[in-house]
């Protein structure tokens, strides 16, 4: 499951969400499992809230970047991991599950591997978004190198299928929030930037308002039920 995935960090964008929950949710002095590290740079931003971090990550060419954004880190395959290591206060799983051929049996690695107050963050592409239902009411659905169509995605999601994975693996959910489209990936060579900014408010805002039709992604905030 290599995660081709840079870094955004712009209003609405998942990864600045995810920031934005951690902080909220996760205590200061705790423990951090970041599960599908990439670069390691959403670690390396949370680094200084808890007192040790680790970063997981399938792909060994992350390696070198990673040794220096994280206390610890392990290159290996999640779904050939029997266990991670125990009472973490804080577990993300970025753009993972839908990687996976059995995402349920992630979530209850998570589930076992959390405090008992621990708090788990997880995030999938949203396959009910707007731009892949008007494509399919052209007849258009095609794979593509990232994305919600990323041709390395195994498993797609709605807000209602993501919420009741997760409920299943045995967990409570606190939050959901949804990701704007990013279209400062999109047309961000083309556009000023303080139209840029613009365009990106209108969309968190009607985002927030119809999260099942307007999230690109979904990011859920939960605990042990």
């Amino acid at each position: 499951m290599p995660n081709v995935y840079t870094f955004k960090d712009f209003e609405g964008s998942s990864h600045r969400i995810l920031l934005e929950l951690v902080r909220k949710h996760a205590p200061r002095g705790g423990s951090l499992l970041d599960l599908g590290a990439a670069g390691g740079e959403l670690g390396s931003a949370l680094r200084e809230q808890f007192t040790r971090t680790v970063g997981f990550e399938y792909n060994a060419d992350c390696l070198v970047d990673l040794r220096g954004r994280f206390d610890s880190v392990v290159v290996a395959d999640l779904e050939r991991v029997k266990r991670l290591p125990p009472n973490v206060d804080a577990i993300v799983l970025a753009d993972v599950l839908e990687h996976l051929r059995n995402p349920a049996a992630a979530l209850r690695l998570v589930r076992e591997a959390l405090a008992s107050d621990g708090h788990a963050f997880i995030s999938v592409p949203n396959i009910a978004n707007i731009t892949t239902r008007l494509g399919l009411l052209f007849g258009i659905f095609e794979y593509r190198e990232r994305g919600i169509l990323d041709a390395t995605h195994l498993r797609f999601y709605t807000l209602r299928t993501i919420r009741r994975e997760v409920e299943r693996a045995g967990f409570r959910i606190l939050e959901v929030r949804g990701s704007s489209i990013p279209i400062r990936l999109i047309l961000g060579r083309f556009t000023p930037e303080p139209l840029l900014r613009a365009m990106e408010r209108v969309l968190s805002w009607v985002t927030r308002l119809w999260r099942s039709m307007f999230a690109y992604q979904i990011i859920l905030v939960a605990k042990k039920a």
